[in-house]
Order: C-alpha cells, then structure tokens, then sequence
C-alpha cells in the first residue's frame, strides 16, 4: 500500500482513478487544483504524485518543478490528453518519473504505477544505507501518439541534460537527425548543434570536416580551416551514418571521445573539445564489429544512451497526425492550399508498407501537392510507379468517394481489421498496434459489431 496524491480538476476521471488506486489496495488524496495540491503537501508528502497537467489554477508541469524542488525524490507520473510531445519532453527533463496520456490504458497504467513506486522505495533505501543525497538523473518535428514515440520522448527528456554520448538507430527516414536536434535543443549546451554525413563526404576529406587542417596540409588546403570538433565545442556533434566511417577515423573518433583532444590535419597543436556527441545509423554496428569494420570499444563508447526509431509501418496509428503535420509543412513551403485527402486516399496511405518511412511520406505528399489544383488529395495524385497509388485494373477512374472525418476514417479500418481477423482481437491489436482495453473503448465508441 502506498500513500498517493491525485491532482486533477475533471471530476468524472479522478473518481474513476481514486476508485481504481483504492482497489488496489493504496491510501488516495485527490486534489482538484493547485493550490489545494500545495496546502496538501505541506500537510504530508506522499509516495507518489499523479498530475494532471492542464488545472483550473496553472499548468502541471509548473507544479512538477516546485514538486522538484521541495523533494527531487518524490516520484510523479504526469497525466494528459494533450498530444504535445514537447510537452512529453519538457515533464522528463523538469524530473518526471513517467508521462501516461489520455485515456489511460489500464495496463500501461499500473506498469508506470507500479515502477514508480519500487524507484521511490529502492531510492529511500539506498540513501538510509549509503546516507547519500538524492540525485537526479525542434520537438514539434517529432509527430505522433504511439507508444513508441511516447517513449522516445520521455528518453528525449531524461538524456538531454546530461552529457552521455546517445546511439540513434533506426531505418533509412525515420527520423533519427530529427531526434538528435531535439536532444540538443532541450540541452543546456551554449554552443552549436553540428552535423556531419560520413557517407557524403569523399573518406579522405572527412578528417578534415571533423578535425579541420591547417595550411598546407594537402593539395587545395589554401588556408586554416576549423573541423566540426571545434565549431560544436561547448555545443553538440551529430554523425550520421556512423557505420561509412573508416576505420582509421574511427581510433581518433575514440580518442576524442576519451579525453576531449585532437588535432588539425598537418598541425602539431593538441586542441581540446567538450562537444557532446551524438551518433546515427541505419546498419547493424554488432555485426559489423564481428566482421571487423567496426570497432568494438567505439560502439560501447558510442552506445551509452541508446535510441531505437521504430518503421512507419510499426506505427501506423501515427499515420493521420504525420500526414495533417507534413501537408501543413509542405503547404507552407510551397504556399499551397491542400487541406484534406480524399477516403480513398486515405486508404491507399494506410494500406502501403512505406520502406522509406518518414521521409518518402514526405516526398511523396509534396509531389501530390504540387500536381494538385483544389484542396483536396485525390487517390490518382498519390500514384508513382512503385508506391501507394499502384493504377487500379481498370482504365476507368473511378468516382471520388465523398470526405469523411477521421472518427469515420478509424471506425471503418477497425471495423476492417477485426472482419480481417474474424473478430479475433489479439490478432486485431497487433495489426492496430494497440492494447486489448483500447481496442474494447474503440469498438464500443464506434459500436462496432461482429456483422
């Protein structure tokens, strides 16, 4: 049992999540506001906090920071129905324990739950033994509500004010430059975020891109140049690609990566850098160790926070909030004016594996945006020769369907999904990406029926 403070103004959630705390077997005080949650704490501190962040009185992320303040190891679990991943990050970095959205999936819930409070007694037992204090441990790009990227941001948030190198994997385009900038952003680095592609540089300049030379050094070196060591010093360096660097390059990457020196190439002055680093790639790093093109004691110096990007294919519930944020993007670049995607459209997003991911929804919306002459993206604007819009068998086109909102759109692929799998709803969620109690609240909210 454990004592646990509620902060939440919507009276119907905090009754349903007092009753189900206390049928768990945990003591409950809800609070409705902030300035109630305050007087609260001044009464008695409890083992764990649950914070809504939108209050009559303020925002609960304010509140985390006080919370913070007053007992850094109090665990909080944020709760919120906003689909704000910058928010996500903020509440990690501010000293969140967990972040759960709205509405709550019962599992994952008491998962956060449960770890919560095992950190907050194992924290209490290490400082009682040790006598230790306690210690603690652009974002808009980052679209989506999964699961995953979810958990992407909490690490975002966690990793971002320390200095630890961070390893981003993940496929071709799904985003991990996207990833490293945001790590950066929410950083307290002064000084520049810096990127380099080791596979877009011919292998016998990347020295220089990444140490800089002086005059000299070989042919065309007409004068100075700083690497991007010295330009990200105090601030951070992102390699992507890492997997294309040579393996010389790859011992003086280790060497900076150990004390912070190196020099020019053709200079003899040793130079310091205290640039973070962070690192990318879309190929297997273990394997290439085994077969010897890549150095094993880089990857575990590389590899101190890892972060995997999942394939849009494994996330397609994040499919909608992706294409809305890209045609709003794309519109601006292109001063366009596609508001919608016809149902049919839709559809043949919703059906397409997307091995580009990301970045070929990107390209192929913007494609589709520039042929378009309306507001709205019909299915023949998303055709190429190997992708989405395959030409149907029939030389007819057919008519457009009439828009639907996307509460119809979901409805009809749940209602696809379940008759695919006859109704079998283990199969259901895996296609969906979702937990079973989700699948339950969407085919009651649609009342959808086994026909």
């Amino acid at each position: 049992m454990a004592d646990i403070l509620i902060v939440e103004d919507d009276p119907a959630f905090g009754e349903i999540l007092m009753m189900h705390l206390e049928d768990l077997g945990h003591a409950v005080v809800w609070r409705q506001n902030l300035d109630a949650a305050r007087r609260q704490l001044d009464q008695a501190l409890p083992e764990l906090i649950l914070l809504d962040q939108q209050l009559p009185d303020g925002a609960g992320l304010d509140f985390l920071k006080q919370v913070k303040t007053l007992e850094p190891s109090l665990p909080v679990i944020m709760l919120t129905g906003v689909s704000d991943n910058g928010l996500v990050i903020e509440a990690m970095k501010a000293g969140a324990y967990d972040f759960v959205r709205k509405p709550i999936d019962e599992l994952v819930f008491n998962s956060a739950l449960n770890n919560a409070l095992k950190h907050h007694r194992l924290s209490r037992k290490v400082a009682v033994l040790t006598g230790a204090e306690d210690y603690r441990v652009d974002v808009s790009q980052i679209v989506g509500i999964s699961p995953a990227i979810t958990d992407i941001c909490k690490t975002i948030g966690s990793v971002a004010p320390s200095d630890a190198s961070v390893l981003i994997t993940g496929e071709s385009g799904t985003g991990k430059e996207i990833v490293a900038r945001a790590i950066h952003n929410h950083s307290d680095r002064e000084g520049l975020f810096q990127a380099i592609n080791c596979s877009a540089i011919v292998a016998n300049l990347t020295e220089s891109e990444l140490f800089g030379h002086e005059r000299g050094a070989f042919t065309g070196a007409d004068r100075r140049k700083q690497g991007k060591f010295e330009l990200a010093s105090d601030g951070t360096l992102f390699l992507d690609e890492l997997g294309d660097l040579p393996l010389p390059l790859q011992a003086k990457l280790l060497r900076v990566l150990q004390d912070g020196s190196f020099e020019r190439v053709g200079g003899s002055q040793t130079l310091q850098t205290k640039a973070r680093i962070l690192a990318a790639t879309n190929q297997d790093l273990e394997s290439m160790i085994q077969q010897g093109s890549f150095r094993q004691d880089l990857y575990y110096r590389l590899n101190v926070i890892a972060i995997h990007l999942p394939p849009l294919r494994e996330r397609m519930e994040d499919l909608p909030m992706l294409a809305e944020h890209l045609l709003h993007k794309i519109n601006q670049r292109l001063h366009t004016t596609v508001v919608r995607l016809a149902e049919a459209s839709w559809q043949r997003l919703l059906d397409y594996h997307w091995p580009g991911n990301v970045r070929e929804l990107e390209n192929l919306l913007t494609r589709a945006l520039v042929l378009c002459h309306g507001d709205t993206l019909t299915p023949e604007l998303l055709m190429t020769d190997d992708r989405p819009g395959q030409p149907p068998a029939s030389s007819e086109a057919p008519a457009d369907p009439p828009l639907q909102s996307l509460s119809e759109l979901e409805a009809k692929h749940v209602q696809r999904v379940l008759d695919h799998t006859h109704w079998h709803k283990g199969k259901s969620c895996k296609i969906l990406g979702i937990s079973r109690p989700a699948l339950d609240r969407k085919i009651e909210k649609h009342q959808l029926n086994d026909s």
